[in-house]
C-alpha cells in the first residue's frame, strides 16, 4: 500500500458537456405554468441564453420537469416569441429551461442573435 495520498478526481472532465454555448443577455420573460388548478403566470428576467434554452431569474418556487410557455422579445428583434420549454435546472431562483418548440426560422434567428452576445461559459 502506498503512503502517498490518492489524486482528487478532475471535476472539469467529469462535468456534463453542454450542447450549446451560453451567452449573457437581459430582457423580460413571462413564464406561464400549466397546473391542475389552471395557469400560473410569472414575470422573470433572462440572464443567459443559448440555442437550446434560456436561464431565467424568477422569484418563485418551481419544480424541475415542469413544462411552461415562455413569452419574450429578443432585444433588437420586434417580433414576440412564444415557445414551450421544460424546466431542467435550478440554482436558487435562477432556472434553466430547455426549448421544446422552436421552429426552424426561430432557431435560425436565435443562432444569429446569440453570435453578437458575450459568451459566459468559455
Amino acid at each position: 500500500m502506498s503512503s502517498q495520498p490518492g489524486k482528487a478526481p478532475n471535476r472539469a472532465t467529469e462535468r456534463r458537456q453542454r450542447r450549446h454555448p451560453r451567452y449573457r443577455s437581459d430582457f423580460p420573460v413571462t413564464v406561464t405554468l400549466f397546473s391542475g388548478k389552471g395557469h400560473l403566470r410569472l414575470g422573470g428576467r433572462c440572464r443567459d441564453l443559448s440555442e437550446g434554452g434560456i436561464g431565467v431569474l424568477i422569484a418563485a418556487e418551481l419544480t424541475l420537469g415542469e413544462v411552461a410557455a415562455l413569452a419574450f422579445s429578443l432585444p433588437a428583434m420586434p417580433q414576440p416569441w412564444a415557445v414551450r420549454a421544460v424546466l431542467r435546472h435550478r440554482r436558487g431562483y435562477h432556472y434553466g429551461f430547455e426549448f421544446l418548440s422552436l421552429s426552424e426560422p426561430e432557431a435560425k434567428a436565435l443562432a444569429g442573435y446569440v453570435q453578437g452576445l458575450e459568451r459566459i461559459d468559455s
